[in-house]
C-alpha cells in the first residue's frame, strides 16, 4: 500500500531531538490499528520522533490468510508515503488516476506535496499473506506545497554482502543508487539474511540511523533485536556490523538530520496548526485539493480536529 492511516488525532508536537553521536538506543513499539489490521509503530516516538526525515515507520503482519487490507480513500499533506512488502499483495488508488499493484521485492513511493487521496485494498483474488512495512518522510519547504506524484519501481539494485542481500530501496549504498525520488537527503535498505551469516554495511555518517527488524533476529553491537523495537544507532559511524544466526529481515533507514518542527496531525505532516486544521477541513469539505479516488472501499472521515501542543512549562 501507499501509506498508513494514522489513527492518533494526538499530533507529535514534540521538539525535535538533537541527533546523537554513535550510540545505541532501543524503543519498543507500540500497537496500533489500521483499518483492523494491528501494527507495530516504530516511528514516531515521544523520545525520538524522526530519524532523519524519516518521521512514521509501521510494520504490519505476517497476517493470516483471512485478515486483508482495506483502507477507504483518505488525504495526506507535506509527505512520501514508502510501501515495501515481504509477503502479499496490495492494490494502490489514487487520485491522479493511478491503479498499481504492489508486490514483494517492489517499491511504490508516493509524494503527497499540497494535497493527495487514496486507498488500497488487497484484491479480491488473494488469499494469502500481508507481511510489510509503511514509511513516511517529511517533505521539506521546497517541495512540500508541490504537485503530488507517484511512482512504482518494479526493479531496485541488489547486492550480496556477506551472504545478506541488500536492496538499496531509496538513496544510495556503496555506490548503489535507488532510482526512487528523494526530496532530502536520506537512505533507506532492506537488509535479508536466509542463513547464518554477518555483513557490514557502509554509512554516511554525516546521517543519523536506525535499524528495524522485521523478521527473525539479528545481532548489532552484541545485542539481540528482534521485531517489535526501533534500534537508534546516532550519527558519525561509517559503517554497521549485522549478524544473523539464523535468517531475519531488517529496515536501515537514515538521513541528515530533520530540523524542522513536525505537526503531525492524522495523515497530514505540516509546519503550522493552521495548515493542518487548513487540510483538515479541505478533507471534509470534499475540496478540489484532494481530488477523487476510484475505488469500492468508503471515504474515510477525519476525526475531529483537536490539536493538542506540549506543556512549554
Amino acid at each position: 500500500m501507499s501509506g498508513p492511516i494514522n489513527t492518533s488525532t494526538s499530533p507529535d508536537t514534540s521538539p525535535a531531538t538533537p541527533p546523537e553521536t554513535a550510540c545505541l538506543e532501543r524503543y519498543s513499539a507500540r500497537s496500533a490499528d489500521l483499518a483492523g489490521l494491528t501494527v507495530r509503530r516504530a516511528l514516531p516516538k515521544r523520545q525520538r520522533r524522526s530519524v532523519g526525515a524519516w518521521c512514521f515507520l509501521d510494520h504490519f503482519g505476517p497476517t493470516t490468510n483471512n485478515v486483508m487490507m482495506n483502507v477507504g480513500p483518505h488525504p495526506h499533506i507535506g509527505l512520501q508515503t514508502v510501501t515495501w512488502l515481504i509477503e502479499g499483495q496490495i492494490m494502490h488508488h489514487d487520485s491522479l488516476g493511478h491503479e498499481q499493484a504492489i508486490r514483494p521485492g517492489q517499491l511504490n513511493l508516493m509524494s503527497a506535496g499540497n494535497g493527495i487521496s487514496h486507498a488500497e485494498e488487497t484484491p479480491t483474488n488473494f488469499t494469502g499473506r500481508q507481511h510489510g512495512a509503511q514509511l513516511w518522510v517529511a517533505q521539506p519547504n521546497e517541495t512540500r506545497f508541490s504537485a503530488p506524484a507517484f511512482e512504482h519501481h518494479e526493479e531496485l539494485p541488489r547486492l550480496d554482502a556477506g551472504g545478506m542481500d541488500i536492496t538499496v530501496m531509496m538513496g544510495e549504498l556503496d555506490g548503489l543508487r535507488s532510482p526512487a525520488r528523494i526530496d532530502t537527503p536520506l537512505v533507506g535498505v532492506v537488509v535479508e539474511a536466509h542463513t547464518a551469516s554477518q555483513t557490514t554495511i557502509p554509512l554516511d555518517a554525516t546521517f543519523e540511523h536506525a535499524v528495524v527488524v522485521l523478521e527473525g533476529t539479528l545481532s548489532l553491537g552484541g545485542q539481540q533485536i528482534s521485531p517489535g523495537e526501533l534500534v537508534y544507532i546516532g550519527t558519525d559511524r561509517d559503517e554497521l556490523a549485522l549478524r544473523s544466526t539464523e535468517g531475519a529481515t531488517a529496515l536501515v533507514i537514515g538521513g541528515e538530520p530533520f530540523e524542522d518542527e513536525l505537526i503531525m496531525w492524522w495523515n497530514f505532516v505540516a509546519r503550522t496548526d493552521e495548515e493542518a486544521r487548513a487540510a483538515y477541513e479541505d478533507w471534509q469539505e470534499g475540496h478540489e485539493r484532494f481530488g477523487t479516488v476510484t475505488s469500492n472501499l468508503p471515504r474515510i472521515d477525519a476525526p475531529p480536529f483537536k490539536l493538542r501542543r506540549p506543556s512549554k512549562g
